[in-house]
């Protein structure tokens, strides 16, 4: 008896039958070169300090730190984006390490490409929440809000500096407006031209980056709610989107990435330019957290998760795993 026309007609479980079979057919591949490590160096320590809320990840030494970039490297990774936290003493309201050349962040830019080089992509976070006694990402006017326009003049200086240490990229994650244009202008009028922006396009006010707050040993009082989005809005970052590629940004990121993934794919169907996607600290503690009770497979969780963020349209995605999954794959 004919089976011509049988329910069902159509198996499409004949296609994961097997590992080769499911490899092969794969619509979604991670590659080491997709990946960008995030990573801290702390002023005035001997040894790498342990991150509590973020097990396996540290506040680097000027050493230590030289050595994870080369193991980034060694790995596959195509870039590090560098976080400088500075001695307390030194923080001040206008976030003055931030714009010294012997900032630690200026510091460790030196160091790493010293290290490697143009072979590793060097990026660095253009931003004063790190380097201000208040914690925000901005210059406060007299009533303690964030100035909007005196903020970008420091932004400016803060981009010449970072360039001047070597950075191939700078990331302005302050969500100021207008930042993308000032930090373009200030790198071509300096002669970096050569040196790109990565945007932090769609930064959401997020629960989800309370580690970060002590990796980079934040001094925050209050939130960033007036200049972070709201997390219930989508058509804001397509707002946003349109304004940075306008200003000239090279590449674009939406942060974090996990709880965005619908925000993340809008992004990529509408740009031709790379798309990033950064996993946040908190992205990261809830799987090492759950891994360490047993709850989840941690390996297969860090994959599955990275790829869901690939799957969404991300180019690129930093994540703290990234030397751990380059070595992987």
């Amino acid at each position: 008896m004919s089976t011509y026309g049988s329910f069902p007609g159509s198996r499409p479980r004949r296609l994961r039958t097997t590992p080769a079979m499911r490899r092969m057919v794969a619509e979604t591949r991670l590659h080491p070169a997709d990946l960008i490590l995030p990573a801290f160096v702390r002023e005035g320590i001997d040894e790498p300090v342990a991150i509590d809320a973020m097990p396996g990840v540290v506040q680097h030494t000027r050493d230590t730190l030289k050595k994870a970039a080369v193991e980034a490297l060694e790995a596959g990774v195509s870039g590090i984006m560098l976080f400088g936290v500075p001695e307390e003493s030194k923080k001040d309201a206008l976030g003055t390490p931030g714009t010294d050349p012997d900032g630690i962040l200026q510091v460790a830019i030196r160091d790493v490409r010293a290290e490697v080089g143009d072979d590793l992509i060097v990026m660095s976070d253009l931003c004063l929440d790190e380097t201000t006694d208040h914690g925000h990402c901005g210059v406060l006017d007299s009533e303690g809000r964030v100035d909007n326009d005196a903020t970008l003049e420091r932004y400016a200086e803060m981009a010449q500096v970072q360039a001047d240490a070597g950075a191939h990229v700078v990331g302005p994650s302050g969500m100021m407006d207008g930042q993308v244009g000032v930090i373009r202008d200030a790198l071509d009028q300096t002669g970096h031209e050569d040196v790109a922006v990565l945007a932090y396009t769609a930064k959401y006010s997020s629960a989800f980056y309370g580690p970060f707050r002590e990796a980079v040993g934040s001094s925050l009082k209050g939130d960033r709610k007036t200049y972070q989005q709201d997390p219930a809005n989508l058509r804001e970052s397509l707002r946003e989107l349109a304004l940075d590629l306008e200003e000239g940004a090279d590449m674009v990121m939406v942060k974090p990435a996990g709880p965005y993934l619908d925000v993340l794919a809008k992004v990529a169907e509408r740009v031709d330019v790379p798309v990033a996607a950064y996993q946040i600290s908190g992205e990261y503690a809830m799987i090492e957290a759950a891994a360490e009770r047993g709850w989840i497979d941690r390996d297969k969780a860090i994959v599955e998760s990275l790829t869901g963020i690939r799957r969404a349209g991300a180019n690129l995605i930093l994540t703290y795993w990234a030397t751990e999954v380059a070595r992987q794959l």
